[in-house]
Order: C-alpha cells, then structure tokens, then sequence
C-alpha cells in the first residue's frame, strides 16, 4: 500500500492542499496517521475520490454514465454561448478568451481542463458562471 503526503494527494486529485485538509478533518477523506501525527492517503483512497468524481485513477480509463461530454442542464442565467477565440497554455494554467456577441470573456483555467475539453479556436464553447459578488461600476 502506497502512502502519499497530503500535498501529493492534492495534486493527484487536483485541488488545492488547504481544501484537502479540510476534508480530512472533516471526515471525508480516510487516512493514516503517522507517528509523528502526519496524515497520509493511501492510493486507494486517492482512486474511490476520483472515481466519485468521475475522473480516471491513474493508470486506468474513466468510466462513464449517461452521454459523454454532454451538458444535460444547468440554469439559463448563468452560462453564457460563445466562440473560442484565443488559447494560451504556459505551465499548469491556461488562459481562454470567449467571443460572445461583440464581447470579449477572458477565463483561467487549468491546462487539464483545456485537454480534456479540448478546447480549440473556432470551436464553440459555454462560459458557466459562478459568483457570489458582481460588482459595478461606472465610468467619470
């Protein structure tokens, strides 16, 4: 049985290692403790939160219900359709402008997220909203 660091995991599961570490106090996550008090994730473990979220673990194909690929539903006022104009990858982000109307949406994401999307220019695309804050503005 593989033991990787909280760290590691995070990486694995491709969050943040604070939000890891919520889980784990909160419960959510099972782990082994070690004699100095560290917490470590087997890979097992890293395998059942990737399967629940319907990501591959390593080294195996992801199984998939229902259509792939496909947007079932979300609520209309939160998405917006829109044409890929520009994608910069460098490292482990990328950024992706949008063309909606004669507006411009610039968004940064992973470069993960823009593989498996496979995100191309031309290609059409939803921008999904979520924010807990607009704020407005209005020039002198």
């Amino acid at each position: 049985m593989a033991l990787l660091t909280v760290r590691a995991a995070a990486g694995r599961l491709g969050v943040s290692y604070s939000a890891l570490k919520q889980w784990i106090y909160k419960g959510t996550v099972r782990t082994v403790r070690t004699g100095g008090g560290h917490h470590r994730i087997a890979d097992a473990e890293i395998d059942r939160m990737l399967a629940s979220q319907g990501k591959a673990p390593r080294g195996r194909p992801a199984r998939r219900t229902g259509a792939v690929g496909m947007l079932v539903s979300i609520s209309g006022r939160n998405q917006l359709r829109g044409i890929v104009e520009e994608v910069r990858a460098d490292g482990l982000l990328a950024q992706v402008r949008l063309r909606i109307g004669d507006q411009r949406l610039t968004a940064v994401i992973t470069r993960d997220a823009v593989d498996e999307l496979k995100l191309r220019r031309g290609e059409e695309a939803l921008a999904i909203i979520k924010s807990t804050e607009v704020m407005i503005a209005k020039g002198s």
